[in-house]
C-alpha cells in the first residue's frame, strides 16, 4: 500500500512461447527465471500483493513455491500468442474481484525482465503519485537512434529512412530517444478498465539504464541476461 492506495502486482506466464520455448521457468542462475521477478515484487515496500496468471500447472506450481499467488489457471483463449495483455489483466482483476476485494491500482511485471529491482518497482510507484499520473511504463535510452532506420523496397532497395536530412549528423547532437522496455506497467484499475492500455495523455515514463532493461525472446538475449546478473552479483560480493 502506498498513500492508503492498495497495489496488485500481476505476472503473466503462460506456457507456450515461440522465441524460448518454457523460457518462463528455465533455470536462470540456478532458479526458474519467473522465481527474480516474484522475489522483486515480493521485496517492495509497496505492493499489496503478487499474482501469477498461468495456464500451466507446472509454472503455477513453481510459482507458488516462491511465494506468488497464483489463485486460478488462465483460460486457453487467454495463452495463445495472439492473446492481448490486457484482456489478460482484465481478465485477473475479475476473478480477484469476485473473489476477494478491489485493488487500486495494477501493476503489470513480465517475467522476462528478471533484471529489474524491487527499488525501481517502488520508484516507479512514487513517480505515479508525485506527478499524479495516469499511468507510468518503464523505458531506456534507445541503443540505436530511429533516425537510422530504414525500410526497404523491391530488390533491397533503401525505400524511406526516418532521419530524413539527419542521416549524418553525429550521434552526440542527436536527440535523445527512449524505447519502452516491458518491465514495469502502472495505472489504476479503472483506468485501465476505460482506456485498454497504459499509454495515455498522462503516462510518465520511469527511466531505466539499458544494463536492467534485458526483455528475453531469445537464447541469446537470455545468455547475456545470465551474463549480466552475474557481473552485477560478482560486484555486491567483491571486496
Amino acid at each position: 500500500m502506498y498513500r492508503d492506495k492498495t497495489i496488485i502486482a500481476i505476472i503473466p506466464a503462460r506456457g507456450g512461447s515461440q522465441g524460448l520455448p518454457g523460457k518462463n521457468i528455465l533455470p536462470f542462475c540456478g532458479k526458474p527465471l519467473i522465481s527474480w521477478t516474484i522475489a522483486q515484487a515480493l521485496k517492495s515496500k509497496y505492493l499489496d500483493k503478487v499474482l501469477v496468471s498461468t495456464d500451466e500447472k507446472k509454472i503455477a506450481d513453481i510459482a507458488q513455491k516462491y511465494g506468488a499467488d497464483v489463485p486460478f489457471l488462465r483460460p486457453r483463449r487467454l495463452a495463445t500468442a495472439a492473446s492481448n495483455i490486457i484482456d489478460v489483466l482484465i481478465h485477473t482483476l475479475d476473478f480477484i474481484n469476485r473473489k476477494e476485494k478491489k485493488y487500486d491500482l495494477v501493476m503489470l511485471l513480465q517475467p522476462t525482465s528478471p533484471l529489474r529491482t524491487s527499488k525501481d518497482i517502488d520508484l516507479a510507484i512514487e513517480l505515479f503519485f508525485r506527478e499524479k499520473a495516469q499511468a507510468v511504463i518503464s523505458v531506456c535510452r534507445s541503443e540505436h537512434h530511429p533516425w537510422w532506420s530504414v525500410s526497404l523496397g523491391n530488390n533491397l532497395r533503401v525505400a524511406e529512412y526516418l532521419g530524413q536530412g539527419k542521416l549524418h549528423k553525429n550521434r552526440q547532437i542527436l536527440p535523445d530517444f527512449y524505447r519502452i522496455n516491458g518491465a514495469i506497467y502502472l495505472t489504476r484499475e479503472i483506468t485501465l478498465r476505460q482506456n485498454k492500455s497504459f499509454l495515455g495523455k498522462s503516462t510518465y515514463a520511469y527511466i531505466m539504464p539499458v544494463e536492467r532493461s534485458l526483455d528475453i525472446d531469445s537464447k541469446l538475449e537470455f545468455t547475456l541476461a545470465e551474463f549480466l546478473a552475474d557481473r552485477e552479483r560478482s560486484k555486491r560480493t567483491s571486496f
